[in-house]
């Protein structure tokens, strides 16, 4: 059984078609790339970027989501597919998946909050303090309704959705229609949230219902720890993902259902493992071994990076701690930081348009209000906002240029202290 997916790529003005068939055998995925190029473009040597492309969709599809194996990758292509293509072209579109998506991400964002900021445990957990004693106590939170609504709604909200589409780098394989095309949908965040919820969606039917499985799933492609992180919680896969973006790429991530046990008796080439005593998590009183592997590829210049966990998301912050810790020691890492001079209210516009025409984020829009003080004098409010920052900075001066660098530099000094 074979599934396409057609999308256009834009080489130095000029698009090449190119094809992504899914193929399945035994239930595994396999993607390959058919790319479909003029002879101008093979005497200029494009088949290294089909390489590079073919391993980019391996990695974007099936990675990003947490290597989840579809049984039916006709509802993968579906979760992909816009109405304005099967208005154009007839077939299934993703709006129902995406119904669906949304209704379950709210699901599996409350178990996670359950699991992180209370005392109830998994099935796992119980079995390993081998005492039912815990199981019976009266069920408590350390934050208050309000605080998990609020947490909640910054999980699934429009913004934290699309960010994660782009981290993930899957908004470019979208199918659309001309219109859509024309006028760079994929671009929108509604159109990336749209993705995200039809991808889940899509999991659910696939996985009839398997909620272990669609959880798995969720906290790969959401990474709520990095979305909810405080202050002082070092958010190390967020720190993985700037470092390679800043190079035009994506981390690669491999997943394993077996921990350091195995890897104790093989060990791979050119692989840093994490600590095997780190392998023996602390639940509930008990020990258990980790049960998850995750492996982590930055560069064809870096080493892979294996970590551990009970499930792949906790397995992926470990990898990535390794990875980070790696950079430091090698002094390769740098942060957005490192992009402009010494923060400052004067070059803080240009400043702000540097980061953001590197890509960390959307060019900041401004918004004028003029009023008057009792005296008549001007007194000006500009607003600065990013597509990326939920919440929106203004400055006021008695000049527009003023009050513009004063947003502008409110902004600055928040993406320093998120981003990093």
């Amino acid at each position: 059984m074979q599934v396409c997916f057609y999308k256009y790529l834009k080489i130095e003005n000029e698009f090449i078609f190119y094809q992504i068939i899914v193929e399945t055998s035994r239930s595994v995925l396999v993607f390959f790339v058919v790319i479909s190029l003029s002879a101008n473009y093979l005497q200029k040597g494009f088949f290294m970027e089909k390489n590079i492309l073919k391993d980019e969709l391996k990695e974007l599809i099936l990675q990003q989501i947490g290597n989840y194996r579809f049984k039916n990758p006709q509802l993968l292509k579906q979760a992909f597919t816009r109405r304005s293509f099967t208005e154009e072209n007839g077939g299934d579109n993703n709006e129902v998946l995406e119904f669906i998506g949304d209704k379950v991400l709210d699901i599996a964002v409350i178990r996670y909050l359950v699991k992180r900021f209370s005392n109830a445990i998994n099935e796992k957990d119980y079995h390993a303090t081998y005492s039912s004693e815990r199981a019976m106590e009266a069920f408590s939170s350390s934050l208050k309704e309000g605080e998990l609504t609020k947490l909640k709604q910054r999980l699934v909200q429009k913004d934290t959705l699309a960010r994660r589409v782009d981290e993930l780098g899957i908004a470019d394989f979208l199918i659309m229609g001309k219109g859509d095309i024309q006028n760079n949908r994929s671009q929108d965040n509604s159109v990336k949230e749209d993705l995200f919820e039809a991808i889940i969606g899509a999991i659910a039917i696939d996985s009839n219902w398997d909620f272990e499985k669609i959880q798995e799933a969720v906290e790969v492609m959401l990474c709520p720890d990095s979305v909810i992180a405080s202050n002082d919680e070092i958010d190390y896969v967020s720190l993985i993902y700037q470092w390679t973006q800043s190079f035009g790429c994506v981390p690669w991530f491999k997943y394993r259902d077996s921990g350091c046990q195995t890897d104790w008796y093989f060990r791979e080439p050119n692989t840093i493992y994490q600590s095997h005593m780190d392998g023996f998590l602390n639940r509930g009183g008990g020990v258990l071994k980790a049960s998850r592997t995750c492996y982590v590829k930055m560069s064809d210049d870096t080493p892979r990076f294996a970590g551990y966990g009970n499930s792949k998301a906790e397995a992926r912050k470990a990898a990535c701690k390794l990875a980070y810790e790696y950079l430091e020691k090698n002094n390769l890492y740098f942060s957005i930081r490192d992009e402009i001079e010494e923060p400052s209210k004067e070059m803080a516009i240009n400043q702000l348009e540097i980061l953001a025409r590197r890509g960390y984020f959307a060019i900041p829009e401004y918004r004028y209000l003029e009023r008057h003080d009792e005296n008549g004098n001007p007194v000006w409010k500009v607003y600065c906002s990013v597509n990326e920052i939920p919440c929106m900075f203004y400055g006021m001066a008695s000049s527009k240029k003023l009050a513009k660098k004063a947003a502008a530099y409110k902004v600055l000094q928040y993406v320093l202290v998120n981003w990093n």
